[in-house]
């Protein structure tokens, strides 16, 4: 929501700024659209040479976390660290035999029925369930920090792949200045073949070339590079979420007592997120 505001807000400010002061909006708005075609579609197609479908595919959904905000709330985040550590303490008390079921098919899992939101975010349930049943089938043989360099190598590609949308974003903006710079040499060239016009029709061409400039500058800084930014910010926010099942089941392996292991992974939670701890153990006492 705050993004579509800050767009308008832009929008509003530069335009109407340059009314204020005098400006003539009428050859701006009648340029805009020529550059745009040549900016536009220069912009486009360079995002399409350099990524394959799969990246196409992730920056659209890119831009739909741009305007939606970040995938988890903070009952996602609750209810995932309520989720592991019951798993946790299934494995404990019961033995892997008893956890196997579970995370070998989540989707017939009475426990994780309980959560159908996280049961939807597959990434999750395949970290939770793929480390868990690496315990399962070693018999709880594994030493912990072997468990924790294999959830962290999974992580790691899950969040590349994750954050390769806001890369594309970040080198669009970072071309678009030259891409408008194309558009306005293409107007200067435009223009010069029309030297012999009177200096008014000149004066409107020329300025319809500058267009060029001022759209790529003002695409690149006022708008795709904050689109770039605000998803990193977003996709850092739902990376916490498996950063805490992470902290759960390495913390429980290690022998934490439970309150422990829940304020271990409360407290890598971001403010916005962040449970208290008597709240969550409610929660925990709860289920």
């Amino acid at each position: 929501m705050f993004a579509g505001i800050g767009i308008v807000v832009l929008l509003v400010m530069v335009f109407g700024g340059f009314a204020i002061t005098g400006g003539a909006l009428g050859p701006v708005m009648h340029a805009i659209p020529h550059e745009m075609l040549i900016i536009g579609g220069a912009a486009i197609g360079a995002t399409i040479t350099g990524n394959s479908m799969h990246e196409l595919k992730l920056i659209g959904g890119g831009f739909a976390k741009i305007f939606k905000g970040p995938q988890h709330t903070k009952q996602d985040h609750i209810d995932a660290i309520i989720l592991v550590t019951r798993l946790m303490k299934l494995l404990r008390s019961e033995g892997p035999v008893a956890l196997e079921s579970h995370v070998t098919d989540p989707k017939s899992s009475a426990l994780f029925a309980e959560f159908p939101r996280l049961l939807a975010n597959h990434a999750l349930v395949d970290l939770i369930c793929d480390t868990l049943t690496l315990i399962v089938v070693s018999s709880g043989t594994l030493e912990v920090h072997a468990v924790e360099e294999v959830m962290d190598n999974a992580m790691k590609t899950h969040f590349h792949e994750m954050h390769e949308p806001q890369h594309a974003l970040q080198t669009l903006a970072d071309a678009l200045p030259a891409l408008g710079i194309v558009a306005a040499v293409l107007g200067v060239v435009k223009t010069m073949g029309s030297i012999d016009k009177p200096p008014a029709i000149l004066g409107g061409m020329i300025g319809s070339a500058l267009v060029g400039t001022f759209m790529g500058v003002l695409l690149a800084y006022g708008m795709v590079a904050p689109m770039a930014g605000r998803l990193k910010q977003v996709i850092d926010q739902d990376e916490q979420i498996f950063h805490a099942v992470k902290q759960v089941i390495i913390a429980s392996l290690h022998g934490w007592p439970q309150p422990l292991v829940v304020e271990s992974a409360r407290s890598g939670l971001g403010h916005a997120f962040r449970p208290g701890l008597s709240e969550l153990l409610d929660s925990l006492r709860g289920r």
